[in-house]
């Protein structure tokens, strides 16, 4: 078993990373964000969701740094709430994706034979299918709300995880140490818990750092499609949306969520980036 090998070289990796400028930029900039959507209640005395026609469409000033939307609702408050929603959404959205996909492309490289070829057979059909385009209909069938963007975001992205995953795992599933846990007599489930998963962790955090970016933005188009955060939700798209007819006359109602965005997608952007120079996994991802 190389799990204890694998140590000295994680070790080694977490070293590399945090000499990586890129690598600790991005960490900071998703540090801050994350900060700044725990702490908003205490940043901010405003209601995110109250509307006040009589403030409607102000312009930035000592009350309302950002401005007012055409609700009159102040528009750091929401940005800064907005961020609870994109974190919270998007990190439950994250972990179910990449832990379906582990699980199963573990599976599938361990298994080998028939169950690997369906598999790859059923994932080709589903990855064949445009990705908004499956997103739509699973939105459209189910409705909206937290917890269908959340199955959604994996039904798009889960069959990408498997594959990558699936690489990462059949370059393990050879060695002596997963030959003996066999001749053990170990079940599939302890196999793919004590001998591989230890063993491509690298691949999995590097994954889940990359599919979080996708997911933050990939959630926020939906909301400013009209398939996401339901209003009056305090959601950066959502925001993007309300205001957009409005950007001549209060152009930060519109320009504060984008900079919000913009900046938590590059964050998370570099800190896989790093993630992934500092692990070598690109080779990893290339191979697969």
């Amino acid at each position: 078993m190389t799990t204890l090998a694998a140590a000295p070289a994680a070790a080694r990796a977490w070293r590399t990373l945090r000499t990586s400028r890129t690598a600790v930029l991005g960490l900071a900039v998703v540090a801050v964000h994350v900060v700044i959507a725990v702490l908003a209640p205490l940043l901010t005395s405003y209601d995110p969701i109250a509307n006040d026609p009589a403030q409607a469409l102000l312009g930035p000033s000592p009350e309302h740094w950002a401005g007012t939307d055409q609700y009159g609702r102040d528009v750091l408050a929401r940005v800064l709430y907005g961020g609870r929603y994109a974190l919270g959404v998007s990190v439950a959205a994250t972990v179910l994706t990449v832990a379906l996909g582990t699980v199963i492309g573990c599976a599938a490289a361990l298994r080998g034979g028939l169950f690997d070829d369906v598999l790859g057979r059923v994932l080709d059909a589903v990855l064949s299918v445009p990705s908004v385009l499956a997103l739509l209909v699973v939105v459209t069938a189910l409705g909206t709300g937290p917890a269908v963007i959340v199955l959604a975001v994996a039904v798009v992205y889960v069959p990408q995880v498997v594959r990558v995953v699936r690489g990462a795992a059949l370059a393990v599933v050879p060695a002596d140490y997963v030959t003996a846990a066999r001749a053990r007599g170990e079940g599939t489930w302890s196999i793919l818990r004590r001998e591989i998963l230890p063993n491509i962790t690298d691949v999995v955090y590097v994954e889940f750092a990359m599919r979080a970016s996708w997911v933050v933005l990939l959630i926020s188009s939906l909301s400013f499609l009209g398939f996401g955060a339901d209003p009056p939700t305090p959601d950066w798209g959502l925001m993007v949306a309300e205001n957009r007819t409005a950007i001549t006359v209060v152009p930060m109602a519109s320009l504060a969520p984008i900079i919000a965005l913009a900046t938590l997608v590059v964050g998370l952007n570099l800190a896989a980036d790093g993630l992934s120079k500092a692990w070598g996994v690109d080779r990893i991802r290339e191979g697969s």
